[in-house]
């Protein structure tokens, strides 16, 4: 009887969905790889299609999605893909969703509410996903949503490298916009050397995208306060802590986020006198027309990739963040 022998080794597909080609061609580029060519339409009536043009069974995959407005249809589509991928007989398929789609949905405030951050990790499981790769996601207990794996990735690296050429920790003061976000803007004042302020506000859970900014706990008079956040989608939240720094005698208001949402009229609320800048990253694609001279954008390829890699290699995503992940 002749024994048949087959080669082991691994193979890595990266595939990506439309919302945000730039990131997808990046994160290719930063593997060494190539975006598996994907015929992906849309019929008339509003369905998605997607079928792949090479062979992908037995691989690694990873199916890269952004998910900015109309959040959705970009959900549908990865959706889709990953069933594509289940169905064509990959041997592994993680859904990389920089930005997860419904996070901020991630417990009941009142009577009658969903949990859609939940059924989103339903959903990505029943389309036949095996693991969950995120950039920080709005609140932590969403990783406990997904039954496989959920690599949580942390922007932080990528924003602190920025920060600390720019800012002087003698005279900053890293701020926390609300109480949810204490525990990340406490370690972002020990990565910088910088004491920490925390904005305590009340918001109506009757009203989205509203705020009322009530007293500041810390020291930030004639100091750069840092205000740090996962998101800004409107920007009304910022711009309100923001104008009540200032009125308390901050020199100067630096804002960072890692999700871009933008939603109208974030551009315009963002220019605001109190604000003097904002930093955050490429997780979401932002269009010329939603920049302006007061913006950066740094790259979150690096990131990913490199996360990518060390799934692929059975290696250790929390060694990128020092244990913290």
């Amino acid at each position: 009887m002749s024994n048949i022998s087959l080669a082991s080794q691994k193979n890595l597909v990266l595939v990506s969905g439309r919302a945000h080609p730039q990131l997808a061609e990046e994160v290719a580029r930063e593997l060494g790889t190539e975006l598996v060519p994907t015929e992906a339409r849309t019929f008339a009536n509003g369905e998605i299609y997607a079928r792949f043009g090479e062979s992908v069974r037995g691989c690694d995959a990873f199916v890269l999605q952004a998910h900015p407005f109309p959040i959705n249809d970009w959900l549908m589509e990865q959706l889709i893909m990953v069933d594509a991928l289940k169905r064509a007989s990959a041997k592994r398929i993680t859904v990389v969703a920089p930005f997860f789609p419904y996070a901020r949905q991630d417990k009941k405030s009142r009577g009658r509410e969903p949990i859609s951050a939940r059924l989103i990790a339903d959903l990505y499981k029943a389309a036949g996903a095996d693991r969950v790769m995120s950039v920080d996601l709005h609140a932590a207990q969403i990783q406990g949503f997904f039954d496989g794996p959920v690599d949580h990735l942390f922007a932080m690296p990528v924003l602190l490298g920025h920060f600390k050429k720019l800012l002087d920790p003698a005279t900053l003061t890293v701020v926390s916009p609300d109480i949810g976000r204490v525990r990340v803007a406490d370690i972002w004042s020990d990565k910088l050397g910088a004491p920490l302020a925390i904005i305590h506000k009340r918001r109506d859970p009757r009203v989205p995208n509203q705020v009322s900014v009530h007293e500041i706990v810390g020291e930030v008079e004639g100091r750069v306060c840092l205000l740090v956040d996962d998101m800004i989608d409107t920007g009304r939240t910022i711009a309100k802590a923001a104008e009540a720094l200032k009125s308390a005698g901050a020199t100067k208001v630096v804002v960072a986020a890692t999700h871009a949402v933008f939603s109208d009229p974030a551009i315009e609320v963002l220019q605001s006198d109190f604000i003097d800048s904002v930093v955050v990253t490429d997780t979401l694609p932002v269009a010329e027309d939603k920049r302006w001279d007061r913006l950066t954008v740094l790259p979150i390829a690096p990131l990913l990739a490199r996360a990518i890699k060390e799934v692929f290699e059975d290696g250790s995503v929390t060694s990128m963040f020092d244990g913290a992940a």
